[in-house]
């Protein structure tokens, strides 16, 4: 980090209750010393930063996205549900090279950044299992860009072919035996390159953390989550799973368990406070109970599971059952791009169209609350997400001059529902400036576009055979859970057991 003594004088903070005052803040090795009333005095070593005219946030909190989906950006056809996007998504991560995986995640970093975000949940696939030099790219990519993060690799031992029953013999025949062929790595090598990753890791965990993501339960054996499970406890590091995120998984959960997935996982021992789990869309009123008795948090992704035609969370539900929730952008292949505004304003939004009233919407300062303090806790970082004495100073600066700021009324309204990144002037992590007036100042961006094109170029072409195989079973998929009554519309709060 940082161990210079910077003031920050003239601009007006937002608190963690959403008041706005001018206020100067003391920042003494990358964390906040002081917060007073303006001009307040401080020794003469302060370097003095002007933010005056700058509404002052705490930096967004990503709490769950995909790195590797940066570089396949566009690669997502328009109308594919989520599990015909699994279906399809090997071919896009094929072929890479540890620089590769080291671009994407700079990629994603940038794109965060420069909207505003300042740590992230990233789980990272590689196929056809996690590498230690692959995941270190990641973090590398993480370190350098100056953001903070939890990097954990993607694992599972089954695919998809093998979690939905049915699926290979519904394939036409000249196709069986080829899906039926692929398989995960084996469970050996997984873990012991998962326990290589955990034992070695190079980064300060200040900065950048490691973590495991067992992808999707129904991707998973028992035993398998049960080895992440304990690999959680042994290195105290946090897991973070895709819970019930279509109706296809909730319901065949039911069908493989005899149980619904929550209680089919709260069996098996797998609920803890170290686990946080992405989506949680399909879930009833037990399931949700039994996530906030255990500790379980939520990383709510409202943008994917828009595009994805996934549903929408319960999260006001999840909330008052003392669930914590944050707030994720999802990959930039299944949502577009890491816009941390963009996911806190559908995040309230979303909550008011089920005809609830009006005191059970997300407000304005719910949503930001879950984008900040919210997805800090899914992180497991304790002291990031808010602009208090003794937290990080991961600071964004916002331009009152802007146009969703004028006339300025309420500022944290017109922030979380106007804002869209655009008017992100100054990035600060850790007391150090990471993006000033429209640059980033820890990687070359044009370099990072440079390299892009040409990896996409080479990706798409080493993978073009694969990408059109993907693409015909991703329909077959589909059209197999549509038969089966997993997906379509309308959806239904209430849970389908069509499937069954």
């Amino acid at each position: 980090m940082t161990g210079r003594r910077t003031v920050i004088r003239g601009g007006l903070l937002l608190d963690g209750q959403g008041r706005a005052a001018p206020q100067d803040l003391l920042i003494e090795d990358g964390r906040i010393a002081a917060i007073a009333n303006p001009g307040f005095e401080v020794s003469g070593d302060a370097e003095p930063i002007s933010a005056s005219d700058r509404l002052l946030i705490p930096g967004l909190i990503n709490s769950h996205t995909h790195s590797h989906g940066a570089l396949n950006r566009g690669a997502v056809d328009d109308k594919v549900s989520l599990e015909m996007f699994l279906a399809g998504a090997g071919a896009s991560t094929r072929s890479r090279g540890v620089e590769d995986k080291y671009l994407s995640a700079a990629l994603s970093a940038a794109e965060m950044i420069r909207k505003g975000c300042t740590a992230c949940f990233d789980l990272s696939v590689e196929l056809p299992g996690p590498s230690r030099e692959g995941i270190s790219a990641v973090a590398r990519a993480y370190r350098d860009a100056g953001m903070r993060a939890v990097v954990a690799p993607m694992i599972a031992d089954r695919t998809i072919y093998q979690a939905l029953p049915g699926l290979i013999d519904a394939l036409p025949e000249s196709l069986r035996a080829q899906y039926a062929a692929l398989s995960a790595a084996p469970i050996e090598q997984t873990f012991a390159t998962c326990r290589d990753i955990l034992a070695n890791w190079e980064f300060d965990r200040r900065q950048i953390r490691p973590a495991l993501g067992p992808t999707i339960p129904l991707h998973c054996s028992d035993p398998f989550l049960m080895e992440c499970a304990g690999l959680a406890r042994e290195y105290t590091i946090p897991l973070q799973t895709h819970l019930a995120e279509s109706r296809t998984q909730a319901a065949i959960a039911r069908t493989r368990y005899g149980a619904s997935l929550v209680g089919h996982l709260e069996s098996v021992g797998f609920l803890s406070e170290h686990l946080s789990v992405a989506h949680a869309i399909w879930l009833d009123d037990d399931e949700i109970a039994k996530l906030g008795h255990a500790g379980v948090r939520v990383a709510h992704n409202p943008s994917s599971n828009l595009r994805l035609g996934s549903g929408v969370a319960p999260v006001r539900k999840m909330l008052s059952a003392g669930v914590t929730v944050g707030i994720g952008t999802d990959a930039s292949n299944t949502s577009d791009g890491q816009n941390m505004f963009e996911a806190t304003r559908l995040a309230a939004y979303l909550s008011r169209i089920d005809g609830f009233a009006a005191e059970e919407w997300i407000s304005a300062g719910n949503a930001f609350e879950l984008a900040t303090e919210g997805s800090a806790s899914v992180l497991g970082f304790e002291k990031i997400g808010r602009l208090a004495v003794g937290y990080e100073a991961d600071i964004v600066f916002l331009r009152l001059d802007s146009t969703h700021f004028v006339p300025l009324r309420a500022p944290l309204l017109q922030m979380v529902f106007g804002e869209n990144g655009a008017s992100v002037q100054t990035v600060m992590i850790g007391g150090r400036v990471v993006f000033q007036d429209g640059k980033l100042l820890t990687l070359d961006e044009a370099l990072l576009r440079q390299q892009a094109e040409a990896a996409a170029h080479r990706l798409d072409q080493a993978n073009a055979d694969l990408y059109a195989s993907g693409a015909a079973v991703a329909r077959l998929v589909g059209a197999f859970c549509a038969a089966q009554g997993c997906t379509g519309h309308p959806l239904p709060r209430k849970l389908s057991l069509a499937c069954q």
